[in-house]
């Protein structure tokens, strides 16, 4: 079969560091060609080489054909390439009006409406015409990945890069987004998918590259690659993936560190109000680690920026200590500031793309601590490499460290306050399953040496469930469960336990 794209011998240096180095393979009509590895192994500036979009001042050598039209690119971080100040229906609206200028005049927009509605419904995204009317920062990092995938699908593309399409996603939508891609290609159009999500490695590709430092260390289909991987990276990465974090630090009886009762969110746009999440009563002890999970678009991560005093726009009383905290950030002291802290799930959008990001991470401890220059750069310095990071590498702007490698950046610059709270929001979604299983182990330690933490994890990831105290459960905005993580487990209330992990020894599988 004719390839529709090539990569030969492709080596991408950056600042003397070599990010790709040799890579080679081709991407045939119809077929998925997964590429994996961990984070900062290449992945995406390979993906990106299809685009022709190389780093800046990269040196570039080697050969990238693209066959029969252009390329559709689904990122990592989808808040990245959706304009803010734009509604999704007029993002949407730009590529559909172009692709019926053929038609006449009279029947162009609902023509082009037609196709908007067409690809919302491929890419799951349900109630269409509400969300057209949205603007990105009111949709969850599911439904912003969703319409990214619309946008693909309506340029028609011969070619989709899909860097993580499932990242952040409940396990009912990966299985949706593996059977979409799988209907892309077997419309004839080639899916190279660059993910960390092995269960959907598995389940989509036709053949898989694994990536380490920048070099295929091996390819092969996946049926050969999970019976007898070759490589010692490999056969490392894919025992990561079958193993949960067990050694989970457990709730103390310590006192209530964060309370809430009767909140109410609510979103505005043109058509009015709209309650998005409602709990009416939520306790998180010290020592204690609260996993909050649901689908997509079930409201876990307004709920969560709504105690972080990022989500204004709520009734109802957040309690520190006891103590209700304003529901705007402007509103709140330095102290609590410090011991609220949120790690974003789109790491990216949360740096400055032009300092580097040493110094991001140490301003918190100078901001919010009084520390001084040299201290917090210190301190700063020890945290990141605790977390796996290089002097050497976080020395650099953030557009040089991978999504993987900005989460952990992201993580350390709000260990730096030293919070009574850590909210964290899909942290894992970006993270292959060693570096994962490792951050897990991380933030376990962190409960057993920290008594007065807090710990809130907004996950889909079953691995992170399974290193929960407690759970609670959210649907349509709606707190329908929690209690601790065994009972929910094992005895859910609700039929859904598409959060519930794997048993260590089931092989990777489909999710759902």
């Amino acid at each position: 079969m004719t390839a529709i794209a090539e990569v030969k011998d492709l080596r991408v240096e950056v600042g003397g560091r070599v990010i790709v180095d040799g890579v080679s393979f081709r991407v045939r009509p119809g077929k998925v060609t997964a590429l994996v590895g961990a984070s900062g192994s290449g992945k995406t500036t390979t993906g990106l080489a299809l685009l022709g979009e190389y780093p800046a001042g990269a040196r570039v050598t080697g050969d990238v054909r693209v066959d029969a039209g252009r390329a559709g690119y689904v990122p990592q971080h989808p808040g990245a390439v959706l304009n803010p100040a734009r509604r999704v229906g007029a993002l949407l609206g730009d590529i559909a009006r172009e692709q019926v200028r053929g038609l006449p005049r009279t029947e162009r927009r609902a023509a082009a409406h037609r196709r908007i509605l067409h690809a919302l419904s491929m890419a799951e995204l349900p109630e269409a015409e509400l969300l057209l009317r949205r603007y990105p920062h009111q949709l969850s990092g599911g439904q912003q990945q969703r319409v990214v995938l619309a946008q693909a699908l309506l340029l028609g593309a011969r070619v989709v890069i899909a860097d993580e399409p499932t990242t952040g996603q409940d396990a009912l939508t990966k299985r949706r987004i593996v059977e979409q891609l799988a209907a892309v290609a077997r419309q004839g159009i080639a899916v190279v998918l660059l993910s960390h999500d092995l269960d959907v490695v598995r389940a989509l590709a036709d053949e898989v590259l694994v990536l380490r430092a920048g070099r295929v260390v091996e390819a092969a289909s996946p049926e050969d690659l999970w019976l007898a991987p070759r490589h010692p990276w490999t056969a490392e990465l894919l025992s990561a993936d079958r193993t949960t974090v067990r050694d989970r630090a457990t709730g103390d009886g310590g006192a209530v560190a964060l309370r809430v009762r009767g909140l109410r969110a609510r979103h505005r746009d043109d058509t009015g109000v709209s309650e998005v999440v409602r709990v009416p009563e939520l306790a998180l002890r010290a020592g204690e680690c609260l996993a909050v999970v649901g689908r997509s678009g079930s409201g876990k991560t307004t709920f969560a920026r709504c105690l972080a005093g990022l989500h204004r726009d709520h009734a109802g009383d957040v309690l520190l200590d006891g103590v209700p905290l304003p529901r705007s950030l402007r509103g709140r002291t330095r102290e609590q500031l410090a011991s609220v802290q949120y790690v974003f799930q789109d790491a990216q959008a949360a740096f400055d793309a032009y300092r580097p990001v040493l110094d991001q991470v140490a301003r918190t401890a100078a901001r919010l601590r009084g520390a001084g220059r040299g201290e917090a750069l210190a301190q700063a310095l020890d945290t990141l490499t605790g977390l796996g990071l290089t002097e050497e590498l976080v020395r650099r702007r953030p557009g040089l460290l991978s999504g993987g490698e900005l989460q952990r950046a992201a993580l350390a610059r709000a260990l730096l306050a030293r919070p009574r709270v850590l909210i964290c929001d899909e942290i894992t979604s970006g993270l292959d399953a060693i570096t994962r299983r490792r951050l897990l182990e991380l933030l376990a330690a962190l409960l057993r040496e920290r008594p007065e933490l807090a710990l809130v994890l907004i996950t889909h990831d079953p691995a992170v469930v399974a290193t929960a105290d407690r759970i609670a459960v959210l649907d349509a905005g709606r707190l329908i469960e929690q209690g601790p993580a065994e009972q929910v487990l094992a005895a859910p209330l609700r039929s859904d336990t598409s959060f519930r992990p794997r048993h260590p020894e089931q092989p990777p599988r489909l999710p759902g």
